[in-house]
């Protein structure tokens, strides 16, 4: 049997690291976390979703307002609502953003659920006292082809849930403003566009000149040409924010979690392909013997 101090420094490391994985197969505290944390993005994903679907339909409605003027007689009709089709279509835009992200969080609580299945703490428990039994009993280095299968045996068993728990650590130091924010200005904008939206009931004054003059003088509370003014910028604020949570879902749901996967596959391909410092007369491999 080998002892410890033979193996050096990145031998000790790489034990270490090989018997930490293994206590968190069966011990799965990472898993918790991370179910907890996609069950909140799941919950923000599906609240944007609805507030969305409602600020949709209350601009559609919106859209269909028209005011009816009947100048000397000719009837003039002013669809003021279509300022909201630009709006509009970034509002649909992320509501099926929205609807993609919820299906991302789906995704990674079935691949978390996949990869704490037994069989694969199991597998990877297996590989890992190969490895380790190779390197202090058999006083060799292990193949090639374990350490690939230890390597995709921990990337299916801690990739997704490690890359969750940084995802929503991110989200929580540096997009947790921005989301708050956005989802606050969201929630208003519904009630906001209904207020803006002009009546369509169509104008009574008696005269031309009565009707231009009631126009023109109409209090902020009923002239339409007022509530034109606030309907379009209601709807230029609501774009602002729905791009801002736009940036955050995106961020938090492909970004961060593709990047730091990645990173984990580099990290632990280097561990396990680093080629411990072995003592002085430790053999890599066992001497063959002659038939």
């Amino acid at each position: 049997m080998t002892k410890l101090k033979d193996l050096g420094v990145k031998g000790v490391a790489v034990l270490l690291f090989l018997a930490a994985a293994v206590a968190s197969c069966w011990l799965a505290p990472v898993e918790a976390a991370a179910s907890r944390q996609i069950d909140a993005g799941l919950g923000r994903a599906l609240v944007s979703f609805a507030a969305a679907r409602g600020i949709n339909a209350v601009i559609s409605l919106a859209q269909g307002t028209q005011v009816s003027l009947q100048p000397l007689g000719v009837g003039v009709n002013l669809a003021i609502g279509q300022v909201l089709d630009p709006v509009n279509d970034v509002i649909e835009t992320f509501s099926n953003l929205m609807l993609l992200a919820a299906v991302a969080f789906g995704i990674q609580k079935v691949l978390v659920t996949i990869g704490a299945h037994w069989l694969v703490s199991l597998a990877l428990t297996a590989a890992a006292v190969a490895w380790a039994g190779l390197l202090l009993f058999r006083q060799r280095l292990a193949p090639g082809w374990l350490a690939k299968a230890l390597v995709i045996l921990l990337m299916i068993r801690f990739a997704v849930p490690v890359a969750t728990i940084g995802s929503d650590f991110m989200f929580r130091h540096f997009l947790l403003g921005d989301y708050q924010a956005g989802q606050q200005a969201l929630d208003r904008t519904a009630e906001q566009v209904e207020k803006a939206s002009p009546s369509a009931t169509p104008a009574t004054e008696s005269g031309l000149v009565e009707r231009l003059k009631g126009w023109a003088n109409a209090p902020a509370s009923g002239g339409w040409k007022e509530r034109f003014d606030n309907l379009r910028q209601v709807a230029e604020r609501a774009t602002q924010h729905v791009i801002r949570l736009m940036v955050v879902f995106i961020l938090q749901t492909l970004v961060a979690p593709l990047l730091l996967l990645w990173l984990l596959y580099l990290l632990a391909r280097s561990v396990l392909r680093q080629r411990p410092q072995l003592a002085p007369g430790f053999p890599p491999s066992i001497p063959r013997t002659s038939p």
